[in-house]
């Protein structure tokens, strides 16, 4: 039973602290970084 708060608990935390990060502009960054390691890859970028 413990075990049910703890997991339910850390996905809670996981939730909010994803939510923040995009409010946060983060996943503009994390995307920019994405797209040009992926052209630098294939020689494009």
């Amino acid at each position: 039973m413990n075990v049910k708060y703890i997991r339910d608990g850390l996905i809670a935390l996981g939730i909010v602290l994803v939510v923040a990060g995009i409010l946060n502009g983060g996943f503009n960054d994390t995307l920019n970084k994405a797209i040009r390691i992926c052209l630098e890859c294939i020689g494009i970028g």
